[in-house]
């Protein structure tokens, strides 16, 4: 109610001034016309001609919705449509003069260009009199929270602005830009300096820089580690977007950046299909979700036996209720699954279900046992049975020359599930590695204990993984989906490993928290200390510099079938996985 009440006074304050100003522009333009002296004759065309003009200015003046812009977002953008609003008003006002002379003569004409002139220059400036009394008053209230931008670039003069109406609670007090041909020119009303003068704004309190550049990842880390350098304390990104300055984080900083995305191979693999997820609450299987929703399939059957982890992905998709089917189950439960198949009919199946933090199997072998290898011998087989078309299982970097029972049991996965594949059931894995910031990760661990004030604790100083955004990561399985034709194992290119007492230090820099320790815990069962490179000169390029074709051995598949049927018996689990996969070096002592 307010809201409309503050709206409804805007209008009736623009309406009124506008009209005062339309009236004063137009005696302004016969006396300038007339040199100050308008002779009698002339006064009767003078209102006639003004009345018109003011109704043909206001009209215009609405249809190109001026009336609704508030004064802090007034821009060029609508001075063009105030300059296009008053042109029309003059033509259409010739064009009423060219019928109708007879009415309004005596007339000059010239007056009409003398009138457009002056009313732009009046409604413009009505208009842009907040802007300019805004951007030079001082924003006292935010003077104790100094920043520096880094980059004069459109996003910078963006959030100049939002700083100067109060919305960033910063006080910019410097531009800085590295390249030579803008150091000297002004952003806003910034003199653009160089790199060097950071230590000077650091050295008067400056604590705070705002990058507003678009940069690579290994640029914005070599500039995030030069700001630290001269004394920054916090560093953040201006996204232009959502009209903030959030912090830096360390996903930033890691993340690596796949250049072969291609939405349209991932558009021509789903569209109009119907695909099931299983999995579909954890990290990896939302993600397959969102995307799947994203890029058209027609119906999406999401399984997975969490019911907090389906409620959520369910309510994350709650827009497309007539696309997704939620069903809360096990893939061990057989026969619920195969009737799922048969009265859904999915020609797609993505399978993400697993159980893959390492500690936890080696903790509960025959339950990791249980849901990865059996839960994905029922859901293949039975797909198989059901006629699917396709079925693409989501892999790890650990069953590499597993050392975990989690990577074996995957390993077993990919020998079956690719045995499986024929020309009228095409079956692919991809294997890749960690994704930032899924449940169970180093990175979330990390950001709950020093939210604690906790020391960090580290397995080893020279564990090393792999890591890649989550929606990266999914968008290439997808892609590997999409030009498999059965019996591939994919392999994504995760980029260089990083040292995770590496990334341990740069989250307390990032966090402000330096104050805390890095605790040595020791390798835990299973834990590898260093992840097998993933790509290796063997291995077959695809249409994709990110995915490649590993060259896997052939499985017999009847051997296969009776060692697995022996690990649901539970009977010697480390025995018979290493009977499988020979290249197992089981880390059962962890240290």
């Amino acid at each position: 109610m307010d809201f409309t009440f503050y709206k409804s006074k805007r209008l009736i304050f623009f309406v009124c001034f506008d009209i005062f100003l339309f009236l004063l522009s137009i005696f302004l333009a016969f006396s300038l016309r007339f040199s100050g002296d308008i002779p009698d004759e002339f006064y009767n065309s003078m209102f006639k001609s003004g009345l018109i003009l003011i109704i043909l200015k206001i009209f215009f003046l609405f249809v190109f919705r001026i009336y609704k812009v508030a004064w802090r977002f007034f821009s060029l953008n609508e001075a063009r449509k105030i300059f296009i609003a008053l042109i029309l008003s003059e033509i259409i006002f010739l064009i009423i003069f060219s019928f109708y002379s007879d009415f309004f003569n005596p007339f000059p004409r010239s007056v009409i260009g003398i009138d457009f002139v002056l009313s732009y220059m009046f409604i413009g400036t009505l208009r842009i009199s907040k802007r300019m009394f805004v951007d030079f008053k001082s924003n006292n209230a935010f003077e104790e929270n100094p920043c520096i931008v880094i980059g004069a670039t459109s996003k910078a003069l963006h959030l100049l602005k939002g700083a100067k109406e109060g919305h960033l609670g910063l006080y910019p007090v410097g531009v800085i830009d590295e390249r030579k041909e803008l150091i000297g020119t002004y952003c806003d009303k910034f003199k653009v300096e160089s790199k060097d003068k950071i230590k000077d704004y650091v050295d008067k309190g400056t604590k705070t820089a705002i990058i507003a550049l678009k940069l690579e990842q290994e640029d914005l880390k070599k500039l995030f580690e030069e700001l630290v350098g001269y004394g920054i304390l916090d560093v953040k990104i201006f996204s232009f977007t959502r009209n903030e300055a959030r912090d830096i984080s360390i996903e930033d900083l890691l993340a690596r950046k796949p250049k072969d995305l291609d939405n349209n191979a991932v558009i021509d693999f789903l569209k109009d299909k119907v695909v099931l997820v299983s999995g579909a609450g954890g990290s990896i299987g939302s993600e397959l979700c969102k995307q799947c929703i994203k890029f058209g399939a027609k119906q999406l059957i999401m399984i997975d036996h969490s019911e907090f982890n389906l409620y959520k992905i369910n309510e994350d998709l709650s827009n497309h209720k007539d696309k997704i089917i939620p069903i809360l189950m096990s893939i061990l439960e057989e026969d619920n699954l195969k009737g799922v198949l048969k009265q859904y009919k999915p020609e797609l199946i993505l399978h993400a279900a697993a159980y893959k933090h390492v500690p936890l199997c080696e903790q509960n072998p025959y339950s990791a046992v249980l849901n990865n290898i059996i839960g994905t011998k029922i859901l293949i087989d039975s797909a198989k049975d059901n006629g699917v078309k396709k079925f693409v299982m989501i892999s790890t970097d650990k069953a590499v020359r597993p050392t975990s029972i989690m990577g074996c049991t995957k390993r077993v996965c990919e020998l079956y599930t690719l045995a499986l594949s024929n020309k009228d059931f095409e079956v692919a894995c991809v294997r890749f590695g960690n994704v930032l910031g899924s449940s169970g990760s180093v990175i979330p661990k990390f950001k709950e204990q020093i939210a604690k004030g906790e020391s960090l604790s580290l397995t080893h100083p020279d564990i090393v993984r792999y890591f890649m955004l989550v929606d990266e990561a999914v968008q290439l399985v997808l892609q590997a989906g999409a030009i498999a034709k059965g019996g591939e194992l994919f392999v994504l290119d995760m980029g260089k490993p990083v040292k995770i007492m590496d990334l341990a230090k740069k989250m307390l820099l990032l966090s402000n928290r330096p104050d805390l320790e890095i605790k040595i815990t020791g390798l835990r069962k299973g834990e590898k200390l260093f992840e097998e490179l993933l790509i290796d000169e063997n291995d077959a390029k695809t249409k994709y510099e990110s995915i490649f074709v590993v060259k896997d051995q052939k499985t017999d598949l009847v051997k296969l079938n009776s060692q697995i049927d022996k690990l649901k018996q539970n009977k010697d689990i480390i025995k018979t996985l290493l009977e499988i996969v020979p290249e197992f070096k089981h880390n059962a002592g962890g240290n």
